[in-house]
């Protein structure tokens, strides 16, 4: 059944978008914030030999460079000062995320309020700042291990972590404004817009090779219809919910005596999103990045990670799906989706799910489905990302094509349509009652009030 809230935004009319100021400001200072985030990404980092750099990316595009550079919007590609792009930040994110679900101090600081939310937050910038100059220093080291560099030395390496360091930094800030002031998430945006950005050349190439001859037709018509149906499968599990029925008993307020109601509490498929996605693509990049930058003097160590945590190495597909699997099920019961405090929000508000006694046995109850759900949920993220990079070795597609960046993609682009609904139904409450065909607006005749009595 179509609720009353997805009725209105079916009726919403996108005309209304030159009427509401507000939502029209927001778009525009998010595109932009967005125009100078691709600027920056062709700003290259200094001391870099960029003729050096052009001839090994084109030699490393089609494999591990064109992965890594995807994420950064090109600007790994170019070296630019937004080289290590968000991931330091999204990584810090969920590092803390975690800890404050298992350390009780920074628990406990997380119900303080806004104080607390402020404290958690400086914490992970804290972070961003340590992981980022971890990177940056392994990036520069690799830079000059692999001949890349202009002028070697001490100075390149300071100034390489410095401009790399900022970049990121001034990124995260980039994106809390978009997300304070602007429209959607800010850091998904971000993601969002840089590997929007690297589709226009991939498509380019991959039309190129199937002119030339080295794709066959047959092979450029699967992959179509392969991410079509991809697009389509991840917007219906995005959308897809068990639904948990919650009974409310009758209650007594003052002399009054309102029945029971009856609701229920929505449980996603995918309750993490497409964090589990992010983050085992994190861990799998920043070793990735720093034995392609650092060319043929990588250490054994380097070397063989190389070459069996390249995409489409049977280890990397392992490792990628275990790793979606258990951020999955620990970012989804230790931050998302806590069955105890749940079963105390329920209880506290005399909820019950019929037939389960509150309290501890709610917990068990919910967490018993939350399980049941996961398999479904963690198989689908591990099935979307990995089949794309499956096929791309079987079929030697000639750019990058992974299935996390097309997840990334489809659920930010979804986020952000809903949030420019919300914004117009709020504009445009009054309106929508009336094309909804509501009652109590419009519909009222005035009765007139019968003389008082005196």
């Amino acid at each position: 059944m179509v609720s009353a809230v997805e009725n209105m935004a079916a009726n919403t009319s996108w005309s209304a978008l030159g009427k509401a100021t507000d939502l029209r400001n927001r778009i525009l200072f998010t595109l932009g914030l967005l125009i100078v985030y691709r600027l920056g990404t062709f700003i290259p980092v200094p001391g870099i030999d960029g003729a050096a750099l052009r001839e090994f990316m084109e030699s490393a595009g089609q494999g591990i460079g064109g992965m890594v550079s995807m994420f950064t919007g090109g600007a790994l590609g170019r070296m630019g000062i937004f080289a290590l792009g968000i991931m330091p930040y999204i990584s810090a994110s969920i590092i803390v995320q975690l800890l404050t679900s298992m350390v009780p101090k920074l628990e406990q600081l997380k119900k303080e309020g806004e104080q607390g939310r402020k404290k958690i937050n400086q914490y992970t910038r804290y972070g961003t700042v340590a992981l980022a100059t971890l990177q940056a220093y392994g990036l520069a080291v690799s830079l000059e291990s692999g001949d890349l560099v202009t002028d070697p030395g001490m100075f390149f390496r300071i100034s390489c972590l410095i401009t790399l360091v900022g970049g990121t930094m001034f990124l995260m800030w980039l994106g809390e404004q978009i997300t304070a002031r602007g429209i959607g998430n800010g850091i998904s945006l971000i993601i969002f817009v840089g590997i929007i950005a690297e589709v226009p050349a991939a498509l380019a190439q991959f039309f190129a090779s199937g002119r030339s001859g080295a794709l066959s037709p047959a092979i450029i018509v699967g992959v179509i219809v392969m991410v079509i149906a991809t697009i389509t499968f991840v917007v219906f599990m995005e959308r897809a919910l068990r639904k948990i029925h919650i009974q409310y008993p009758r209650r007594q307020v003052g002399m009054k005596v309102y029945d029971g109601g009856s609701s229920h509490l929505p449980v996603k498929v995918n309750p993490a999103g497409v964090i589990p996605a992010i983050f085992a693509s994190s861990l799998l990049l920043l070793p990735v990045t720093i034995s392609t930058f650092s060319g043929n003097s990588t250490s054994p160590i380097m070397s063989w990670l190389l070459a069996n945590f390249g995409p489409g190495q049977p280890l990397y597909l392992l490792f990628f799906a275990a790793m979606i699997v258990f951020f999955a099920y620990f970012y989804t019961f230790n931050v998302s989706f806590k069955p105890d405090d749940v079963a105390d929000n329920l209880k506290n508000q005399n909820g019950f799910v019929p037939g389960i006694r509150p309290g501890k046995k709610t917990s068990e109850y919910l967490e018993y489905v939350v399980n049941r759900v996961l398999v479904l949920g963690s198989a689908y993220l591990a099935l979307v990302c990995l089949l794309p990079e499956i096929l791309r070795g079987e079929f030697a597609i000639p750019f990058y094509f992974g299935g996390t960046s097309v997840l990334i993609v489809v659920s930010v682009t979804m986020d952000t349509i809903q949030q420019v609904q919300s914004h117009l139904l709020a504009h445009q409450y009054e309106g929508l009652i009336e094309k909804s065909q509501l009652r109590g607006k419009g519909n009222k005749t005035r009765r007139k009030r019968s003389p008082v009595r005196r």
